[in-house]
């Protein structure tokens, strides 16, 4: 089975559970928090997959490092690592938001620019590109790219709207070649 599959399946149910408790905001921020300690700490993951390491030495970690987090969460944890599931952490975490911010109607979304674009700036980037593609609002994170000339690309899930300077020279310099074989 799929790594993929697995994390979906380990998401869904601890979404339900979540639900089920009324904690949704509060699990999803924990995860979130969860996906950057695990992200930026390379020791945590090399320690929690370690096979010489003992299931009792990886749950009290967890247990000690997480034991601010809900028992939802924690105890999704321990059960990742009884099954040694270790390595499929961070695709339960972005499973999970997935799930979130389809109940929201929210898609994470990233937008590329010459410069740091302001708040107001992504809230209209937000409030336009966000029917385009079936949802309420966008979660922008900005990324500045110095080769994109001017204007911007945005890429939400597998579409990229690209309204780059650069872009639109690709494109001419494609409709000036295609026109010339003719």
């Amino acid at each position: 089975m799929s790594v993929t599959i697995v994390a979906k399946r380990y998401a869904d149910a601890l979404f339900q559970l979540a639900k089920e408790h009324n904690k949704l905001e509060q699990v999803e921020s924990e995860l979130r928090t969860l996906r950057d300690v695990y992200v930026s700490n390379p020791k945590l993951v090399h320690f929690l997959q370690h096979p010489r390491v003992t299931m009792d030495q990886k749950k009290q970690l967890v247990t000690e490092s997480f034991q601010s987090f809900s028992k939802e969460v924690l105890h999704t944890l321990q059960l990742l690592v009884d099954r040694h599931r270790e390595e499929i952490i961070v695709d339960v975490v972005s499973e999970f938001i997935t799930l979130m911010n389809d109940a929201k109607g929210v898609a994470d979304a990233e937008v590329y620019s010459v410069r740091e674009l302001s708040e107001k700036e992504l809230e209209r980037i937000s409030e336009t590109f966000a029917p385009k593609v079936g949802k309420r609002s966008l979660n922008l994170k900005n990324f500045v790219d110095k080769e994109l000339l001017g204007g911007i690309r945005l890429r939400v899930g597998n579409r990229i709207f690209d309204g780059s300077i650069s872009g639109k020279l690709r494109r001419m310099e494609r409709e000036l070649t295609s026109a010339n074989k003719r």
